[in-house]
């Protein structure tokens, strides 16, 4: 059972990284936020459309790997005719998911994202959309980066180390 469900996470992430939905500039966009991961070079520009606090629609565009594009993807999906109060909550739930691969709620197709803490130094990749758009519905407009978000490659591999001690 565990093999099937990882099965379909793998694969729903390989659907969005390779069509992603909502990949667009967005022309009447009332919001926007840039993302960067500049240890990886994940890049992102997130578009909002805002009616008072409610996201009418959303989309991005940038390049990165396959995890940050599917993230995206996701949460384009995910957060249409969610209010600020609702975006803030979900980044939250999934910041918390992606950091520990735990929820105390069904988070449906965002639960793909859980599997990501297994490989420490892809949270930044799959958390970057996350900030970007948090940035966006926040009104911030500002470029967002994922320096401060997770665990370092080598404080992961620290703190493995002294877990086996």
């Amino acid at each position: 059972m565990f093999d099937d469900l990882n099965d379909l996470y793998q694969e729903l992430i390989l659907d969005h990284s390779k069509s992603p939905r909502n990949f667009r500039v967005m022309a009447n966009a009332t919001a926007t936020a840039q993302g960067t991961n500049p240890l990886c070079g994940d890049n992102y520009r997130v578009f909002a459309l805002m009616d008072g606090d409610v996201v009418k629609d959303l989309s991005f565009q940038g390049s990165g790997c396959a995890i940050s594009k599917a993230s995206a993807s996701i949460l384009t999906d995910s957060l249409k005719g969610k209010t600020r109060a609702d975006v803030k909550a979900l980044f939250d739930k999934v910041q918390d998911l992606v950091m520990t691969g735990k929820s105390s709620e069904n988070l449906g197709k965002l639960a793909v994202l859980g599997g990501v803490h297994k490989f420490p130094a892809r949270v930044k990749c799959a958390i970057l959309p996350w900030h970007a758009v948090l940035a966006a519905v926040e009104g911030k407009g500002e470029t967002v980066s994922t320096e401060s978000v997770g665990p370092s490659p080598e404080e992961s591999l620290a703190e493995k180390a002294h877990e086996k001690i």
